[in-house]
């Protein structure tokens, strides 16, 4: 009696390998469709679902920022490169330069010809960290792309146009007072 159906059936005859093998496909494939129909999206697994969207859109913000952080930190090591490269070696004149930066008036003990140049638009002031070196302007400009305040003073200062009834028209300011 330890035999199963079909092998008694195949004994008496009444069914053979091929209608067998056909009726086991046709069970298989009705009990996958109920399981698939009875498997119902329950809370829990719209809560997981939940959960997991919300991971993943918290792990791509903070690749964002990751990323954002690793690209400051490369612009910052490109302007360092840039000024200690084409810093103009000054050796720390006697001539002393004043210039405001952040609202604060800063000095900076520079040589006559550096002065000149300065004065000239062939050079500008670039901030390393805490301290501040003389660079070429077009390095300058270079700098300025990357980082707007890192570039204290580049150029000559701008002058103001005149208009017609300036009653002080004819007396203009040099770019060269010392203070």
């Amino acid at each position: 009696m330890g035999n199963s159906l079909f092998e008694q059936l195949k004994k008496t005859g009444l069914v053979d390998a091929k209608k067998a093998k056909q009726a086991k496909h046709s069970q298989y494939k009705k009990q996958k469709s109920k399981k698939g129909a009875s498997a119902q999206v329950t809370e829990a697994t719209l809560l997981a679902q939940k959960k997991h969207a919300e991971k993943v859109e918290r792990d791509r913000q903070l690749n964002q920022a990751k990323k954002a952080e690793a690209e400051q930190k490369a612009i910052a090591a490109q302007i360092k490169q840039l000024i200690e490269t084409n810093r103009v070696e000054d050796g720390g004149g006697d001539v002393v330069y004043n210039f405001t930066d952040d609202k604060v008036v800063k000095r900076l003990y520079i040589s006559q010809q550096a002065h000149t140049h300065l004065m000239a638009g062939h050079l500008a002031i670039a901030r390393l960290g805490d301290t501040y070196e003389l660079v070429p302007v077009p390095v300058a400009e270079k700098i300025r792309q990357r980082d707007e305040r890192c570039i204290i003073l580049c150029g000559p200062a701008t002058t103001t146009e005149c208009s017609e009834d300036d009653l002080y028209a004819d007396y203009k300011i040099p770019d060269d007072l010392m203070w």
